[in-house]
């Protein structure tokens, strides 16, 4: 398929991310090397979702069908199927270990060997009210031989594979699925928010070291753990953004609307840089009247919720790593890590380091998107990249995965096995 400027077009992406506050759409263009151009988006306020899961089906259809619209306009294309973000605290994890004996006359490793030993290691007890999502390799055992990244020719008599899996609510998952086919989308696949934040804000090297990413959004905040390259940890915890502007309403006797742009526009999470006789105006920021808030109080206020952020992912951080050290610390993005002050009041709560990110890795229409708010979205689009393009041994497999882009992928594993 050759595209704009002569340029060829491996595949046509389509990423949908559904938030407690914002749906989001965007369409990108793939070249075979992996480059990615953003063609179309569509950003709405969202509603119908509660710290993540849906709550109201017309609303969160509603909202989903408005964002694809205004991604249809912009790109002058028809969505029929997408990479959808999930997030919510139905979602955990485990690793599994799976062992087969390499098949084959010459005893060589085949991708029917690693799919057989990555299905080995699927096959965990989970609820029966549970559904899997991603199982993704993380490291190869051939011989005894410990660390092997690609593990497809070597020559070997027994093939093991440890693996991450990512589960969440069945019903969560089929709600949001529905949703989306409602708004008239397939799911070509379920991806986790935290991962796919992961793909837009990581580079290869805090992979490698140890690294947590925690993507704060309105309703949650998702975090994840890598190590050696690959995810080995993954959560959510039921906080965001929204709780920080409830604080501030209640703190302050205002309505929410009020008091979310009080936050936007003067909040900050490190007291110490605001004087102690700064007042705020409420009636620039929604309220009626002529009522004016002490700076300093609402500094206050967001920095003992955002500290008790911080603590909740410190928590989570010692509890999934299992005593591995995370060299690279911890990367904040999401929305809520837009307030001034966040990194380092991280670095003090966690004691590690601590940066904000932005997503990259695409191009093409993205004013407005370069910003952590949009990294679920951005890494979406990037993880789709990844699949079509797989033209050496894929390393994240995903469950489920109907959808046009799973053939595509399916085919493209004819091309290199």
């Amino acid at each position: 398929m050759m595209g704009r400027g002569a340029v060829e077009i491996e595949a046509v992406l389509v990423a949908l991310d559904v938030g407690t506050s914002k749906a989001v759409a965007l369409v990108g263009e793939v070249t075979r090397e992996g480059v990615i151009s953003v063609i179309g988006k569509g950003i709405v306020p969202a509603s119908g979702l509660k710290k993540g899961v849906v709550n109201n089906i017309e609303q969160t259809v509603g909202s989903i069908r408005s964002a694809v619209e205004g991604a249809e306009r912009l790109s002058g294309m028809r969505l029929e199927a997408a990479f959808v973000g999930v997030g919510g605290s139905q979602v955990e994890s485990l690793n599994s270990r799976g062992a087969v004996a390499v098949s084959g006359p010459h005893r060589e490793v085949s991708r029917e060997d690693v799919d057989r030993a990555t299905e080995v290691a699927r096959a965990v007890q989970i609820p029966s009210n549970r559904e899997v999502l991603h199982v993704l390799p993380r490291d190869f055992v051939v011989d005894g031989q410990e660390g092997v990244k690609d593990p497809i020719g070597m020559s070997a008599v027994r093939l093991e594979v440890e693996t991450h899996i990512v589960h969440g609510s069945a019903t969560a998952l089929q709600n949001l699925t529905k949703c989306v086919r409602q708004a008239g989308v397939r799911v070509d696949e379920l991806v986790i928010a935290s991962l796919a934040s992961g793909e837009a804000v990581l580079s290869e090297t805090e992979r490698e070291l140890g690294v947590a990413v925690a993507d704060i959004g309105a309703g949650t905040t998702d975090l994840a753990l890598y190590l050696e390259g690959s995810p080995f940890h993954t959560s959510v915890l039921p906080l965001g953004g929204i709780n920080v502007t409830n604080d501030v309403a209640i703190g302050l006797k205002t309505n929410l609307i009020a008091a979310e742009q009080l936050k936007l526009r003067f909040g900050t999470a490190d007291p110490s840089t605001v004087g102690d006789d700064e007042r705020i105006a409420l009636d620039l920021v929604g309220e009626e009247g002529d009522r004016t808030a002490d700076r300093l109080d609402v500094a206050r206020i967001i920095e003992a919720r955002t500290r008790e952020i911080l603590e909740k992912l410190g928590d989570q951080i010692q509890k999934g790593s299992h005593g591995h050290r995370l060299p690279a610390g911890l990367v904040l993005t999401g929305g809520g890590a837009l307030l001034a002050g966040t990194a380092d009041l991280g670095r003090e709560v966690l004691g590690m380091p601590v940066r904000v990110a932005t997503p990259s890795g695409v191009g093409g229409l993205t004013d407005g998107l370069l910003s952590p708010a949009y990294s679920t979205s951005i890494g979406l689009l990037c993880w789709a990249a990844r699949v079509v393009t797989a033209h050496e041994p894929v390393r994240y497999e995903s469950a489920p995965a109907n959808g046009s882009l799973s053939r595509m992928r399916e085919w493209f594993r004819t091309l290199f096995p």
